[in-house]
């Protein structure tokens, strides 16, 4: 069993940071690739980032190509996700998961989820 905590989230301006951390606890953390997903109100939740569980490949969604950056600790058992650039409609709950098998984009290819934690961007 994995149990992700997200932290970080927040309310923001336009053009604003903000670094979001998930926790995970269980041994095979380390091993696992981690994925980064976003819901607004009202939408699917979508993808927004990944990381091997080496750290060294990484895929973004279009959208948050270049502002975002996906990062992880296998030490401290956490991933990052910092944000800059931040524009209005990045504004939704953020959920990290851990990827199971598939397609790395696809919400259903990705097992165990955190509650998420709300990012706000103000114009």
């Amino acid at each position: 069993q994995v149990q992700l905590v997200e932290s970080g989230g927040g309310m923001v301006q336009a053009g604003g940071s903000l670094r979001l951390s998930c926790e995970a606890s269980g041994r095979t953390f380390s091993t696992s690739r981690m994925g980064w997903f976003r819901q607004a109100p009202e939408k699917d939740r979508e993808f927004v980032a990944t990381i091997s569980s080496g750290g060294t490949l990484r895929n973004y969604a279009g959208s948050v190509r270049g502002r975002f950056t996906i990062s992880r600790d296998n030490a401290k058992n956490t991933v990052y996700l910092q944000m800059n650039s931040l524009k209005p409609e990045d504004t939704a709950v953020y959920y990290c998961a851990v990827h199971s098998s598939g397609t790395l984009s696809s919400r259903s290819s990705y097992s165990y989820w955190g509650q998420g934690t709300q990012v706000t961007v103000s114009s």
